[in-house]
Order: structure tokens, then C-alpha cells, then sequence
């Protein structure tokens, strides 16, 4: 669905390239900046401002979108290569695509039923490269992603520190980002989230400077986002 840009009005830019926040029937939303005009990838709104067509980005359907809602400073460029762990189905990848229209996503994704919708949209934009593996095994897809400048995680494994480290070791660059969810009841749930979450951080603090955090309520409860760069040395 496309609405005119009468309808909307531009708000105060984010300082995240090709994403922009507007009001949109009397509520600010997040859209991202269509790399594949006219085409929704899960059914989102079309918005056209300033002759310009945008995607609508919900903070239901994305936790990253969540972030950038909490104001978390999500550390990407217009040329940035990125290693999606969890991609699923292409929700969030899509406009993290739309994000980086100069650079590259690696979408890493291990259930076959999910990698067909991702494939699809990986199809319709060119900067979108589909793997069929197990985030846990970074060397089975090491030819392919290459270098990255920043890892995006949102995996549903009780293993999560551990899998951002041994893809960190293997793709990110020295003084890259990692932008992560930290799912408790995941990891374990008969643990209280909190410790969970220090658990998870104190495993991170091995490589990784603490950059920000903050848990994503009232949306995604027992979800905690965290933005981290990995040491330089």
C-alpha cells in the first residue's frame, strides 16, 4: 500500500543513512529508503516524501527497529558490509539492505523453510547475499562473507556470546561493531533474564568494549540489545 505524501510530514532525521522519521497519521515511524522501488518485501506500507518511496520499519516486526526507536546508535554506513546471524525470513535484513544501498549483507539462515523466503528477497536486491548455515560454524560460509565491518545477531541458541565471538574472530574487522540481541529465555529459562544478561555481557567483555544496552520493552520483553566494538588490538 503507497500513501501520497500529503498524508505525512518529514520529522527530525536519524543519523543513520537512508533512514528517516516521519509522522505518519499523528505517530512518528521509522521508514528506510526503498532500494527496490515499488517492491514490499512482507507486506509494509509504501510511503512516498519528497518524490522519494519509502518502507515503513515497525518496531513489532524488528528489534533493530526497536533500537533506533530507543535511540541506540546504530553504527552503519551507506557502504558498510554487514554478517546478518539469524536472518530468517529477510524482515529486518531487508531494511538493513535499504540501510547499506553501497555495501553488502551476508543474510546467515539454517532453517530450510525460512531460507526460501529469504532467497526470494535476496533475489530482488542486488546487495543481499543468501547462506544456508549454522550461525555456530562461521567456516562452512568463511569463503562468502569475507571481512565485514559490523555483525548483526538475533539468534534463538543457548550458545549466543559464544556464536557472536566465533564469527567476530572470524569476519569482523578490528574495531568493528557488534549489534546483538540477547534472547534470556533462550540461552535459559529458568534463570532470571537479568543474570542471563550478565552472563552474556561477561563472555562479550573478553573481546568486546560495552558500547550501549538497554532491554527492548514493553515490545520484545526479555530481550536485551546490546552494541559492542571489538578491541582493536
Amino acid at each position: 500500500m503507497r500513501m501520497p505524501s500529503k498524508l505525512v510530514k518529514t520529522h527530525i532525521p536519524t543519523q543513520i543513512p537512508n533512514v528517516l522519521s516521519i509522522e505518519d497519521g499523528g505517530k512518528t515511524r521509522l521508514v528506510t529508503k526503498n532500494l527496490v522501488p515499488n517492491i514490499q518485501v512482507y507486506g509494509e506500507k509504501l510511503i512516498t516524501v519528497d518524490g522519494i518511496e519509502y518502507r515503513l520499519w515497525s518496531h513489532h516486526r524488528s528489534k533493530l527497529a526497536g533500537m533506533i526507536e530507543k535511540g541506540m546508535n546504530i553504527l552503519l554506513k551507506e557502504d558498510s558490509r554487514v554478517l546478518y546471524l539469524g536472518a530468517a525470513s529477510g524482515t529486518t535484513a531487508s531494511h538493513i539492505s535499504d540501510i547499506v544501498a553501497k555495501g553488502r549483507v551476508f543474510a546467515v539462515e539454517f532453517s530450510a523453510r525460512t531460507m526460501r523466503d529469504l532467497i526470494d528477497i535476496c533475489n530482488q536486491r542486488k546487495n543481499m547475499v543468501p547462506i544456508f548455515a549454522d550461525a555456530g560454524q562461521p567456516c562452512s560460509y568463511r569463503a562468502i562473507a569475507g571481512s565485514v565491518d559490523l555483525i548483526y545477531q538475533d539468534v534463538a541458541q543457548p550458545n549466543q556470546a559464544e556464536i557472536a565471538l566465533v564469527n567476530a574472530r572470524e569476519f569482523l574487522k578490528p574495531g568493528g561493531y557488534l549489534v546483538m540481541v540477547i534472547k534470556a529465555r533462550s540461552v535459559d529459562s529458568t534463570v532470571n533474564p537479568k543474570i542471563v544478561y550478565e552472563q552474556e555481557l561477561d563472555k562479550l567483555g573478553k573481546e568486546f568494549n560495552l558500547l550501549d544496552k538497554k532491554v527492548l520493552r514493553p515490545h520484545h520483553p526479555d530481550h536485551l540489545a546490546v552494541i559492542a566494538q571489538r578491541s582493536c588490538k
